[in-house]
């Protein structure tokens, strides 16, 4: 029978200023270890840490833009109605600095975790 996922579970999220992380699938709401689907709205001049996962991600912005930045320092900016591919293993640094922020879904394929994220210090 199919499930129905009437409310997200809001995950803690890193960076320099609140982000809201509401995971739909994953490990935290369903247990579900192989994909995480989250929603996420960060605020204007939101900075992550740089990461390197072991997981794919899929992210589809919905709002504003969403800047990645890649280990040779090059950027991305990725628009409302994009969407962005990060590869396991490969780093990346999100940030959201436009005055609207930005909300998008991430999928993560496996689920993510916070042990494999892999954020730098």
């Amino acid at each position: 029978m199919p499930q129905l996922i009437s409310e997200p579970a809001v995950v803690a999220a890193a960076g320099t200023k609140p982000k809201r992380i509401e995971e739909f699938v994953g490990n935290v709401r369903t247990g579900t270890p192989s994909v995480s689907i989250a929603r996420m709205a960060s605020p204007p001049g939101w900075l992550e840490p740089g990461q390197r996962p072991d997981f794919d991600e899929y992210t589809l912005v919905l709002r504003g833009r969403l800047h990645l930045e890649s280990e040779d320092g090059s950027g991305l900016d990725v628009q409302a109605g994009q969407a962005v591919i990060v590869r396991a293993g490969e780093w990346v640094r999100y940030s959201t600095p436009e005055p609207e922020g930005a909300e998008y879904v991430a999928v993560c394929l496996p689920a993510f975790s916070p042990a494999s994220v892999h954020r730098d210090p």
